[in-house]
């Protein structure tokens, strides 16, 4: 077999490999239950599928009961609860190892056009090493394959001289109704005209007419969300509020242990600068906007590994030599890709995932509260707060920090960590029954010398409840319309 031939081996069987390995990871790795926000956002999903609309009020805390709430996430919220309905946490397992195998083919499909050999492997595997972290069940990895789907046709609008599709707008209605990251849609498709406006000069008007109707086309499509207008403004909201340095997603990147996404910088600017790698002016701002954004805040880094290495392909691959050169999708290959997804997702689902106690999931602790207690006002911690929402009780607090808004979420998070008296003032505020900690939480020993009592304790989990049981404290909240 000549070099030329096994090129073309490896860019054809490239995608594939990458879809299954990293639909294998999702299926298997149990870290993709690691985020607290899956309870709530399984819980939102059977809200909308039992009453068949979308929220736009608090339904489930005790403490902002009936407080607007713009749940932007609601369609990956429904895809959540069919997935959990139809499969258990199995069956939401297959729907994002899909989601990311998906987003893998695209990726890897598509860098497969410039590059080739030895370097589209491992580009791939940098670029999906530095997915691992962000492989969690949440809507945010439902969103990959429509942002890879959209780079696509920004990058063939270009290649071929013209400007996206009007129909690609669509994928933006798809997009906003699934996470707020279509934002970063906006960004590309501004930063592709702009690029389109420089270089092409002899042809400024229409290109300024044609990115222009594009333009107005997907702003409108932004707004067919159950939000309107409150759906385009919420992640500008979000963006600006004062408690993101209390929330790990939304911290700066922190380099003080070595991390994958650190050696992709250092491994990315070594090549390219030893290469002589060469950038249009444009994307090269694009790239700089969009790793500044990424080491601002560590939520953004995925939106980076996924755009980075394909607006860098075409000229590392001048750079190396490389010639572009698209691969034939061959039948066998994609037969068997997908029995083997088939065997996989089969395998899954016939192994049922059974929720054990972890530090988002206090499962045997909250068994052991009654009822009649359950039912009562609540200090839990923050990470608890999905889980709380999935089994019935109202939360004080939960992953939802954008609808408890600034001056609240702000409150709780001093009281939790920083000032006893104004968490014995919200006790007393929110007439606090009972309360759950992880064993490691400050707040334990001052219930501790209130004279709560201690339901339940294990290692991940630590139940309190006021020591007088006609404690007026006890009085059921007023249930919230609905």
């Amino acid at each position: 077999m000549s070099e030329n031939q096994i090129e073309a081996q490896v860019r054809a069987l490239a995608p594939f490999l990458a879809a299954l390995v990293l639909a294998t990871v999702v299926l298997f790795a149990p870290q993709v239950f690691n985020d607290p926000d899956t309870y709530w956002h399984v819980a939102t999903g059977r809200w909308i599928l039992d009453h068949g609309r979308v929220p736009h009020v608090d339904v489930f805390s005790y403490t902002r009961a009936g407080a607007p709430w713009v749940a932007h996430e609601w369609l990956s919220d429904v895809l959540m609860a069919l997935a959990w309905r139809a499969g258990g946490w199995s069956g939401l397992v297959v729907l994002f190892a899909t989601a990311a195998g998906a987003a893998a083919w695209l990726l890897v499909r598509r860098l497969s056009l410039a590059l080739g050999g030895v370097t589209l492997l491992l580009v791939s595997v940098l670029a999906i090493a530095c997915m691992m972290p962000s492989l969690l069940a949440r809507p945010q990895l439902l969103m990959l394959p429509v942002l890879l789907l959209w780079v696509g046709e920004l990058m063939a609008a270009r290649e071929q001289h013209r400007a996206p599709r009007l129909a690609a707008a669509l994928l933006m209605t798809l997009w906003a109704n699934l996470h707020g990251s279509f934002v970063f849609g906006f960004l590309l498709a501004g930063a592709f005209g702009l690029d389109a406006l420089v270089e092409e000069k002899g042809r400024r008007w229409s290109t300024i007419r044609d990115w222009g109707l594009f333009a107005v086309a997907i702003l409108a499509a932004a707004l067919l969300t159950p939000h309107g207008i409150n759906g385009l403004i919420y992640p500008f909201q979000i963006m600006g509020m004062s408690i993101l340095p209390y929330i790990i997603e939304w911290r700066g990147a922190d380099f003080s242990q070595p991390t994958t996404f650190e050696a992709a910088i250092l491994v990315t600017l070594f090549v390219c600068l030893s290469r002589g790698v060469r950038m249009r002016i444009v994307p090269l701002l694009l790239l700089l906007g969009l790793l500044h954004m990424s080491l601002q805040h560590v939520r953004h880094q995925l939106v980076l590994v996924m755009v980075a290495p394909l607006i860098l392909a075409e000229p590392l691959a001048q750079a190396l030599g490389q010639r572009g050169a698209r691969a034939s999708l061959r039948p066998l290959v994609v037969t068997s890709t997908a029995v083997l997804a088939a065997i996989l997702f089969a395998v899954r689902l016939a192994l049922p995932i059974a929720r054990t106690d972890g530090p988002v999931s206090p499962i045997t602790a909250l068994a052991h509260v009654p009822s009649e207690l359950a039912a009562q006002p609540v200090f839990n911690d923050y990470n608890f707060g999905g889980y709380l929402i999935f089994k019935g009780v109202r939360p004080f607090i939960d992953g939802r920090s954008d609808m408890y808004g600034d001056a609240f979420s702000s409150d709780y998070f001093r009281a939790d960590r920083s000032d006893p008296a104004l968490f014995k003032t919200l006790l007393q505020r929110y007439r606090v029954a009972w309360s759950i900690q992880p064993p490691n939480s400050k707040l334990i020993p001052l219930l501790d010398q209130a004279g709560w009592q201690r339901l339940y304790a294990d290692r991940y989990a630590v139940v309190q409840r006021r020591p007088a049981p006609g404690d007026p404290s006890l009085k059921t909240p007023p249930t919230p319309a609905r």
